[in-house]
Formats: structure tokens, C-alpha cells, sequence
């Protein structure tokens, strides 16, 4: 079992940046692939960002390569994903996600799930 908490959303303007952490609970941490999705009101949860339980796999969507950045800490239980230029069209609750396998698009195959941080990108 698995308990993950993300925090680190807020509101901030565009070309901001902000930084979201995922501490999870338990000592299996190391052993789960994790990632991070995102639902914008009215739209389906997406995959953002991914990375394997090593952290030397990172994958990212077309809409964020190159603007956010995946990371883990494994002696710390903590995933973080690095958000920066956002844009408003990134305004969504973010979640942070624990499964089996690296790098997946599909939320179903993540076993375990936070609450999620709202992220606002608003001027």
C-alpha cells in the first residue's frame, strides 16, 4: 500500500514557475514507477510527466517537454515535478501516481493516487 500527498500548487502568472512535490508513505517507494497527470475542468485526466523507479527514465508529454522537469528522490520517498514558463493552459489539478510501469500514458495502470494540488495560471 501506497499513500501519496502532493503540494506545492498555487496560483502564478504566466512564464512563472513552481515546483510540486508527492510524498509518499511506506518503504516500496523505490519499487513503483511514478507519475505525474493533470485535469483541467471539463477535461479528461493527461499524462504529464513519468519517470522509473531509478529516475534515470524520464518521459513527457508534447505539451510540457522542455518546460517541465520529472525528478525522485527515492531516500526521501518524494517525486517533484519542476514547472516552468507556465502557461494558463496548464491551470489543472495536478496528480501524482504509483505503478508498474515506467513512462505509461494511461492512467489505469497506475495503482495509487493522490488528492491532487491545484496549479492556476492566471494574470
Amino acid at each position: 500500500q501506497v499513500q501519496l500527498v502532493e503540494s506545492g500548487g498555487g496560483l502564478v502568472q504566466p512564464g512563472g514557475s513552481l515546483r510540486l512535490s508527492c510524498a509518499a508513505s511506506g518503504r516500496t517507494f523505490s519499487s513503483y514507477a511514478m507519475g505525474w497527470f493533470r485535469q483541467a475542468p471539463e477535461k479528461e485526466r493527461e499524462f504529464v510527466a513519468g519517470i522509473g523507479r531509478s529516475a534515470s527514465d524520464t518521459y513527457y508529454s508534447g505539451s510540457v517537454s522542455g518546460r517541465f522537469i520529472v525528478s525522485r528522490d527515492n531516500a526521501r520517498n518524494t517525486v517533484y515535478l519542476q514547472l516552468e514558463s507556465l502557461k494558463p493552459e496548464d491551470t489543472a489539478l495536478y496528480y501524482c501516481a504509483a505503478g508498474a510501469f515506467a513512462g505509461s500514458r494511461r492512467s489505469g495502470q497506475y495503482d495509487y493516487w493522490g488528492q491532487g494540488t491545484q496549479v492556476t495560471v492566471s494574470s
